[in-house]
C-alpha cells in the first residue's frame, strides 16, 4: 500500500484530467470529477465511478435542469492496490481517463480492448 495525501492524490487526479486532449476536455458537457475517500459499500474494490447520462444517449431535452454527471475517483482503494507512488499515479491517471471515456458512452468492453482497462 502506498499513501498519499489528499493534496497529492488531488494533485495526481488534476494531472490526469490535463492529459485529456483539448478537443475531448472541451466537448466535455455539464460533469464533474470528485475524489471521494472510498466508494460504496456494496463495491468496496470500486476505483472509479461514472454517474450520469453519457453524450451517445443525451437528447435535446436533456441539459435543462440536469444536474451534472459525476465522476468519483476513490482514494482508498487505489492506495491499497498500489505499492510504489509511480503505480499510484498510473492507476489514477487509468481511472480518471476510464471514467471520462464512460461520459463519451464507451464501454467497459470497448475500454479494455484499448487498453484503459
Amino acid at each position: 500500500m502506498i499513501e498519499m495525501t489528499r493534496e497529492e492524490f488531488d494533485g495526481a487526479v488534476d494531472d490526469a484530467i490535463d492529459l485529456i486532449p483539448d478537443a475531448l476536455f472541451r466537448a466535455m458537457d455539464n460533469v464533474v470529477i470528485l475524489v471521494e475517500e472510498e466508494p460504496p459499500a456494496h463495491s468496496p474494490e470500486l476505483l472509479g465511478l461514472y454517474e450520469g447520462v453519457p453524450l451517445t444517449a443525451r437528447d435535446g431535452g436533456w441539459g435543462a435542469g440536469s444536474l451534472p454527471d459525476r465522476i468519483f475517483v476513490y482514494r482508498g482503494p487505489l492506495q491499497r492496490m498500489c505499492a510504489a507512488r509511480e503505480e499510484l499515479v498510473e492507476e489514477i491517471t487509468v481511472t480518471v481517463i476510464h471514467e471520462v471515456a464512460h461520459h463519451f458512452g464507451i464501454d467497459d468492453e470497448r475500454l479494455h480492448e484499448l487498453g484503459w482497462g
